[in-house]
């Protein structure tokens, strides 16, 4: 089948951060690449047995970014009590929700920028101990690309549209 959405992947390698975040913001590109163009009804079809909707991996996209990079990295206590739920309520807009993963995105990587370091810790501890900052763009990475897998499968069950 002919990928319709292929994107090379990046190859930043001036650096560890530099690196990380590159693979880091190529995964959140690849989601939001799986939304784009889609409508309301699309974006929340459930197309598998699970919950799973394209909109509801984005929302979880969202807790998950202001999470691990707001509260625990970043001790911003708005984001402590994330719920990183995959159903979306009718009353909130696709929009509103992919906007709202947008700005999540930028927030994380002022974050990032601003500590300048992979060795930073964390502001609040992971599993009893603090982590570094290059264990939590780590973490989000695999997060985001395992999501991104999913909405991948999602995409070409809407419209046939396939490639990362």
């Amino acid at each position: 089948m002919l990928e319709s959405q292929r994107e090379a992947v990046p190859s930043n390698d001036g650096g560890e951060l530099d690196t990380a975040l590159a693979f880091l913001s190529f995964a959140r590109s690849c989601v939001l690449k799986k939304v784009a163009g889609l409508s309301e009804e699309q974006l929340r079809r459930r197309l598998v047995v699970s919950d799973t909707t394209l909109l509801g991996l984005v929302q979880h996209l969202t807790d998950a970014e202001r999470y691990w990079f707001g509260y625990t990295f970043a001790g911003d206590a708005r984001y402590a009590n994330v719920d990183f739920a995959m159903v979306v309520g009718p009353d909130r807009a696709a929009a509103e929700i992919i906007a709202g993963y947008r700005a999540a995105i930028a927030e994380s990587d002022a974050h990032i920028v601003a500590a300048a370091d992979p060795d930073a810790r964390t502001a609040q501890p992971v599993s009893d101990s603090p982590r570094t900052l290059r264990w939590v763009l780590a973490h989000m990475t695999g997060e985001t690309v395992r999501h991104a897998g999913h909405a991948d499968i999602l995409r070409e069950l809407v419209d046939g549209a396939t490639g990362r």
